[in-house]
């Protein structure tokens, strides 16, 4: 799974790797886009989160963009036939997100120079739980091993999201336990 200079061997070994280094799941995800982005050759990359009302998509990580990009507004789902699409389960690429109606800011892309955008879901199970999202400053077809490649980084950064969750839920009960033990000890 070489493409030119592309090792997409060690590029996943470097997202497993940002996955077992910590369970927080900011530090995960940064590492995640940022290895993402420089494998893939492209301009930024995103991470983005279901909301727990599945209406919005809200900002885990992201590398590349510039900060008014970046708070350009919510991505809410009625709104973003790209991204309704892509929390089915489908992987969604754009020629021209400046011109494609299914691209809710295309005026703010155009703003950041961004020409194509390669969105493929992050899913545990059969569910989609956000979206990573690669952006190219020119028109930009990527390939199979590409395609294979960012799969697979959205299926790490799913098993890492939902690792990192289970965790905080098993701290909290652990915590709740030996507080109630406390309380009981204590009477």
């Amino acid at each position: 799974m070489k493409e030119g200079n592309t090792d997409y061997f060690a590029a996943l070994y470097e997202v497993a790797r940002a996955i077992n280094a910590s369970l927080d799941p900011t530090k995960v995800l940064e590492k995640i886009v940022q290895s993402v982005v420089a494998a893939i050759g492209v301009k930024a990359g995103s991470i983005r989160l279901l909301d727990a009302r599945k209406k919005q998509l809200v900002l885990g990580a992201a590398t590349g963009l510039s900060r008014n990009y970046i708070r350009k507004g919510p991505i809410l789902l009625e709104e973003s036939g790209l991204d309704r699409k892509v929390i089915k389960g489908k992987i969604i690429w754009i020629e021209d997100v400046q011109t494609d109606r299914d691209f809710q800011y295309g005026e703010k892309a155009r703003a950041e120079e961004i020409k194509s955008v390669l969105v493929v879901p992050l899913m545990v199970e059969k569910k989609a739980i956000g979206v990573l999202r690669v952006y190219s400053e020119e028109v930009r077809k990527f390939n199979e091993d590409e395609l294979k490649f960012l799969k697979a980084a959205a299926n790490l950064s799913a098993i890492a999201l939902d690792n990192a969750r289970m965790h905080e839920m098993l701290q909290t009960r652990f915590d709740l336990l030996v507080e109630n033990k406390y309380r009981i000890d204590d009477n």
